[in-house]
């Protein structure tokens, strides 16, 4: 049995707990009460709730009233290292486990902190003495890395925290390692009671039916990095940043390291502070760089992945999601850099250019973690695709490009719409795009004094083009890329010669006079 003895409201040296870690940690102590040594109990708190302290004052408690030790696991050695200092503010005197460390002196610590694959090897070599291991805490438990050494611990209580109770793999379903759920704090209540700051969320519409997912069931880096190098993608984030996050701690997150430094190289062309970061870094350059992102107001820090965990830096007030993922824990893990919050900050930007918000929907949304945690198949397959999400785009004109076409009111044609109401009507499919050509020729020619003009504007549309074509293309059910890359040309060339042949007419219709000679 594993029991606590905290009295409510009691407080200790060096940390102070808040009322909802209280009551988390009650809970915990109550549900291993009863239960057999082998029992492996999950608990969910999302990114900022403080999962350390929590668990570091339950590690405290357990070794004051049992006399058995406590071991701690992570999967890198920055979580480890965090780790071991929160325990040690907690008094809680502690040993790391890493690849140098010696176990000689092993006998004189009541608790360790491992990362999994040391661990794993010190286990297997039979180096360390784990016989009166009572307590198992497994940080970040949605990684599947620590299922490979439960089979050690069939005699001892096991802890897995984590914000996002998804496994990393869909195959290996962690209702299957634990048996219990215990929910926390949702971010919405952290947010309304001030522990968490609020997210402004600005999502910009991306084709991604050119990525590819791969074995890990996420799209691939070389995929992602082909999207996300060209220029129209760079000059969108570009133009996302100038808008939304213009002279605030920013990060990005990108998929690929290629990526990453092309977004460097954009960014400091256009005369913004940026550093780039990947794990091909060494620590003393690491160190460096984040120190530079610390002090610097405005600073732009672009990286890959290595930044969702084990980073706090609670200055940050942009997050751009630079990528697409089909992990709802990256999705949360990422947004979460930007949550902390300050005397001086309670809201932060999330810049989405990656369709993640239409896949998962908001930061904070009321997920049902218990359902996830039981049917996780049954969530996953409720996520909507790529072909599905880009769908229900509507494609929204650049303020610039807007601007071109100011004497339109209405500039948006819904493809869709027409290509339903003409198969209800029995006319041919090619009506649909004959109606296209005549609505961009009209919006052309109400902003235009002659042909020339309205040829030059035909350029701007080069974009809605596109995305009319992809709408038409969808609902044809016909989507080669030779077809596509025909239709768009064709179209292309018969709204030119729509112009040029019905420009007068049309001009003097919208009018009421003919063009000037």
């Amino acid at each position: 049995m594993l029991t606590s003895t905290t009295l409510k409201g009691e407080t200790k040296e060096g940390k102070e707990l808040y009322s909802y870690q209280k009551g988390a940690i009650d809970k915990i102590f109550k549900a291993f009460e009863d239960a057999p040594d082998d029992y492996h109990l999950l608990y969910q708190l999302p990114t900022g709730g403080g999962k350390t302290v929590i668990f570091s004052e339950i590690v405290r408690q357990y070794l004051k009233h049992h006399n058995k030790k406590v071991l701690v696991m992570t999967h890198r050695i920055e979580l480890c290292k965090q780790t071991s200092k929160m325990l040690s503010e907690f008094n809680v005197k502690n040993k790391v486990i890493d690849s140098k460390a010696k176990l000689d002196d092993q006998g004189d610590y009541s608790c360790f902190v491992a990362m999994v694959e040391t661990l794993n090897n010190r286990l297997n070599e039979d180096k360390l003495d784990i016989s009166d291991i009572g307590l198992v805490i497994i940080d970040e438990a949605h990684y599947n890395s620590f299922t490979k050494l439960f089979k050690f611990f069939h005699k001892s209580f096991l802890l897995g925290v984590t914000a996002t109770p998804l496994s990393s793999n869909i195959n290996l379903p962690m209702t299957d390692n634990y048996d219990e759920l215990i929910v926390g704090e949702t971010i919405e209540s952290l947010i309304e009671n001030n522990f968490l700051a609020r997210a402004e969320t600005f999502s910009y519409n991306v084709g991604l039916t050119s990525l590819v997912v791969g074995a890990n069931g996420d799209y691939t880096v070389k995929s992602s990095e082909d999207l996300y190098t060209n220029h129209d993608m760079l000059g969108k984030l570009v133009h996302a940043y100038e808008e939304t996050s213009k002279g605030k701690k920013t990060l990005i997150f990108n998929n690929g390291i290629n990526t990453s430094l092309h977004v460097y190289d954009t960014f400091r062309a256009a005369g913004y502070p940026i550093a780039h970061l990947d794990n091909t870094h060494s620590k003393k350059e690491r160190e460096l760089i984040l120190k530079w992102f610390k002090k610097t107001p405005d600073a732009i820090l672009t990286s890959v992945s290595i930044l969702t965990t084990g980073f706090d830096e609670p200055t940050v007030e942009s997050i751009i999601l630079n990528r697409a993922t089909k992990s709802l824990t990256l999705y949360y893990q990422m947004i979460g850099r930007g949550s902390r919050i300050l005397d001086n900050k309670d809201t932060f930007k999330v810049v989405d250019l990656g369709n993640n918000f239409h896949r998962f929907g908001p930061w904070g949304s009321d997920l049902d973690w218990q359902r996830i945690f039981k049917s996780p198949n049954y969530y996953l397959d409720g996520i909507l695709n790529d072909d599905e999400i880009e769908s229900n785009f509507r494609y929204e004109m650049p303020p610039e490009v807007r601007e071109e076409f100011k004497n339109s009111k209405e500039v948006y044609l819904d493809i869709r719409e027409i290509y339903v109401d003409s198969i209800r009507k029995g006319e041919s499919t090619k009506t649909v795009l004959e109606k296209s050509i005549k609505h961009h020729a009209k919006i052309c020619i109400e902003n235009s004094e002659d042909v020339f003009d309205a040829l030059l504007l035909v350029k701007l549309l080069s974009d809605d083009i596109d995305h009319r074509i992809g709408r038409y293309t969808k609902c044809i059910s016909k989507s080669t890329f030779n077809f596509v890359e025909w239709l768009k040309e064709d179209y292309r060339k018969k709204l030119r010669s729509y112009l040029r042949e019905n420009f007068d007419v049309i001009f003097e219709e919208i009018h009421g006079r003919p063009p000037e000679e």
